[in-house]
């Protein structure tokens, strides 16, 4: 399994043309990349349709929406489900497995000024903490629960002037090398997409 396998994965956000062109917000689609380069997943926003169009429009970035991640480096088909409900604070993301198990939650925390986000198990306890400081808005610390060691790390990558400027397309590297349980790096990979809607996709 990628999550097993893997120390360091790039997302990266892939964006049509049209979407470039028009600026229209289409389903998000990630395409996960190894520390070798290797496309090792797939994540697709679900939901097609004229109800699905609207959320889109009006809702942006608080939209609900459920997501797909596929294994395209194994073949073993859909590996993760993330659905995200509808909340315009304390944003959440549950994650499940392939068979439809939960393996966890994100949830965004109550801060004044800095960026937190409590990530749980499926009995609800908590197994990481990601931490935004604040002179570092790209970044993302990982810290265990009773330790404010930093661990590993969500970061949002320069994409190059042109794509910034005009693609919206955002990349980011996930490092959790010194985190060996598959399951948690499955959940912090699923943070990624979370943070990705919540801070960095623009509300136009």
């Amino acid at each position: 399994m990628v999550f097993a396998k893997s120390h360091r994965l790039s997302v990266r956000q892939r964006k049509r043309w049209m979407e470039i062109l028009t600026s229209f917000d289409a389903r998000n689609t990630y395409v996960v990349y190894d520390e070798a380069g290797n496309p090792v997943l797939n994540c697709q926003e679900q939901g097609s349709g004229f109800g699905n169009f609207i959320k889109r429009m009006f809702l942006g970035a608080y939209r609900p929406f459920t997501s797909h991640v596929e294994d395209i480096s194994g073949g073993h088909g859909q590996v993760l489900n993330l659905k995200r409900p509808f909340r315009f604070i304390f944003h959440r993301l549950d994650v499940h497995d392939s068979a439809g198990t939960l393996i966890g939650s994100i949830e965004r925390n109550w801060t004044w000024l800095r960026r937190k986000y409590t990530v749980t198990g499926p009995e609800g306890q908590v197994v990481a903490i990601l931490f935004g400081p604040i002179f570092r808005p790209w970044t993302f610390e990982i810290q265990l629960p009773g330790h404010e060691v930093q661990v590993g790390l969500i970061q949002k990558k320069w994409s190059g002037l042109l794509k910034e400027a005009f693609s919206e397309a955002d990349n980011f590297w996930v490092q959790f090398e010194a985190i060996e349980d598959p399951k948690l790096r499955a959940l912090l990979f699923a943070a990624t997409v979370l943070i990705d809607v919540v801070h960095f996709e623009k509300k136009n």
